[in-house]
């Protein structure tokens, strides 16, 4: 039996880590799933003072179970790419690390307790996850749709600010500081509360013009609620295309998309994993 070469090691490594197309791969991002569900499960219910004070032991059991296995998932992920600098300094790379410190600095600085809270950006790696091969054409549609509508929805945005500052002025107009409309600025605020149908009912309108008004806003509200909706969805359905990549990593450069029948990456040139 031939020994296996460090660099085959390093990409069996990668493409069990970095690839969900093969069994390996599936089966260790389902467990990557389950453990940081766990994992915020476990920060919730320490947040709960009659919990933690029952069962603070076993939470800190389990958070520090989980927390090796990522520290050990972050130096494998590092140590089976070509670049590691490059996939350190990525978003991902920089999440995964922030997913793992806080436990550390924890145990390092007591005083730093606060910083655990950080635990809950675990919750972003399950877009890593969700690289499956069902959702990465969804994924990708639904960037380039927001891409493609960002300036029409700046534009949109700019009209909404526009109106709601008009509009509270005039409510300040209308109303007035003994209605609780003490300033433009705060009738601006209650503008944009009415006008995204939130209603705090902090401040109401107390003059009958003023209630019409208000209720005129509260009517443009629903309309302006769909609109940006409805930019992002004409943008994604026009431009809507079932890809034929899957899910394979470069184990040079870690970027993915790669066609089915490719061999090498598209980014750089470096060999891709053997299916």
């Amino acid at each position: 039996m031939r020994p296996i070469s460090p660099d085959q090691l390093r990409r069996k490594f990668h493409q069990v880590i970095y690839e969900a197309d093969t069994p390996a791969g599936k089966i260790f991002d389902l467990v990557l799933l389950l453990l940081i569900i766990i994992s915020i499960v476990t920060v919730m219910l320490e947040s709960v003072a009659e919990i933690k004070l029952k069962y603070g032991t076993q939470l800190e059991i389990i958070e520090w179970v989980i927390t090796v296995f990522f520290t050990i998932e972050y130096i494998g992920r590092v140590l089976s790419v070509g670049k590691p600098l490059k996939y350190i300094f990525s978003f991902y790379g920089v999440i995964d690390l922030l997913a793992t410190l806080p436990a550390y600095i924890d145990l390092l600085f007591p005083g730093l307790h606060f910083l655990l809270s950080l635990r809950a950006i675990r919750l972003l790696r399950v877009f890593r996850i969700l690289k499956l091969v069902h959702f990465v054409g969804a994924g990708d549609a639904l960037i380039e749709a927001l891409h493609k509508s960002k300036r029409k929805i700046a534009v949109f945005l700019y009209a909404v600010v526009v109106l709601c500052i008009i509009l509270g002025t005039i409510m300040y107009m209308v109303e007035g500081p003994e209605n609780g409309f003490s300033s433009i600025p705060i009738s601006v605020y209650w503008t944009i509360v009415t006008l995204t149908t939130v209603g705090f009912g902090d401040i109401t309108p107390q003059t009958p013009l003023g209630q019409f008004i208000s209720v005129l806003i509260m009517i443009l509200g629903y309309g302006i609620i769909a609109v940006p909706t409805g930019l992002i969805t004409a943008q994604f359905m026009s431009s809507r295309t079932e890809p034929d990549t899957n899910t394979q990593s470069c184990p040079n450069c870690t970027i993915y998309h790669h066609r089915d029948d490719a061999e090498y990456c598209y980014h750089c040139g470096f060999e891709l994993n053997k299916k």
